[in-house]
């Protein structure tokens, strides 16, 4: 999953206003931030797999470093004590953080392993039972989160078209048709699983620094005209 992720942080923001965006919204990609490090540094394994569909491209080889349900918990920990001065904070971020876990269990195909090199796996496996399918129901599902979202920002007198629209954006270009994954499975096996590590890295990042920014962005306005 992937703007999937991003429309939960969008949907949490809301929900909880007076919740710093950053705390949310890099939480939410703070497993894949640290996934494509850890393929960089040759931690975490990935194949090139010109059928693997709908848009990875990829086998997800070896991620239990940080797609582990023991990692997961792990890290959404370690996320959660950065901002352990406020214990209201530290919990959404927790959360924030695990959903990321939650979210990619029905779409990943038992590539989850329950601790670090453990021999049990999980993941529902939508992106091999259903394909592109798989890609329509990210879509309706992150959806149905930007319209909660909107909702309830609407409350607090707060645009999020902008946000909206960064969201559609990545939603077709991480498409089976548009998908970079696609060029990248297709270089050189090195090449291809450095640039792999480097686009899952920054592919979670900067639309995680720019949601927040636009959504603090928004925010301001609303206070400005209070």
């Amino acid at each position: 999953m992937y703007v999937g992720h991003l429309a939960i942080g969008l949907a949490l923001k809301s929900k909880f206003p007076n919740i710093p965006a950053l705390t949310i919204m890099l939480g939410v990609g703070f497993l894949d931030i640290i996934d494509g490090l850890l393929i960089l540094f040759g931690i975490n394994h990935v194949t090139a797999n010109l059928d693997a569909g709908p848009y990875l491209f990829f086998d997800l080889t070896f991620i239990d470093w940080d797609h582990s349900l023991l990692m997961a918990v792990i890290l959404s920990i370690v996320w959660a004590l950065f901002f352990i001065k406020d214990r209201r904070v530290a919990l959404i971020a927790g959360f924030a953080c695990f959903s990321h876990w939650l979210a990619d269990w029905p779409m990943h195909n038992m590539d989850l392993a329950l601790y670090p090199y453990a021999a049990e796996h999980m993941g529902y496996g939508l992106w091999g039972k259903w394909g592109t399918g798989s890609w329509v129901f990210e879509g309706f599902f992150s959806l149905a989160l930007i319209i909660y979202a909107w909702f309830n920002f609407k409350k607090e007198h707060v645009s999020i078209l902008w946000p909206t629209v960064l969201l559609v954006v990545s939603f077709f270009q991480l498409s089976p048709w548009f998908s970079p994954m696609k060029k990248i499975a297709a270089m050189p096996e090195q090449t291809a699983i450095l640039v792999h590590g480097i686009a899952v890295f920054l592919g979670f990042l900067i639309p995680s620094l720019l949601l927040i920014w636009l959504i603090n962005r928004a925010e301001k306005k609303v206070l400005k005209i209070s």
